[in-house]
């Protein structure tokens, strides 16, 4: 699915997407059309939450998949790597999402105590889909 425009990382074709947000009186709400809001069709979808402090979540990259992270609660320190450039941001606003293409090494890490993320994902669950080895990422990017 291609359209879906955001602010170039540098990083591969990772990207910011800006989500639709609609504020009033009454409270706020952020809007995303599926499928449409994403630049792929969502497959599955996971939350994390009550990360310990320290602790470090993703640190893998997929062969096939793209995933879409928004932190819908708190902060997340996110890290994409494409193995020859990389990137940190921060996401911490319910707006702003983390578009990760695949062959793209991802880590998250300094979750904020209150940190809710949820990643969207263009795939199923597939172990063989992961690659969990950072040199093995790297010689499959480079060739």
């Amino acid at each position: 699915m291609t359209g879906v425009e955001g602010e170039s990382l540098g990083v591969g074709g990772t990207r910011l997407i800006r989500l639709r947000e609609i504020s009033a009186e009454n409270g706020s709400l952020v809007v995303g059309e599926l499928p449409g809001s994403l630049p792929f069709v969502v497959r599955r979808f996971f939350a994390l939450y009550g990360i310990p402090e320290g602790e470090a979540r993703g640190t893998h990259a997929h062969r096939e998949c793209e995933q879409f992270l928004v932190c819908l609660r708190g902060s997340v320190r996110a890290l994409v790597d494409d193995g020859a450039a990389q990137r940190e941001i921060v996401l911490d606003r319910p707006d702003l999402g983390l578009y990760m293409p695949p062959l793209t090494w991802g880590t998250q890490s300094e979750y904020s105590s209150d940190a809710l993320l949820l990643v969207f994902a263009s795939h199923e669950y597939d172990a063989a889909d992961y690659i969990e080895d950072y040199r093995e990422f790297v010689a499959l990017v480079a060739g």
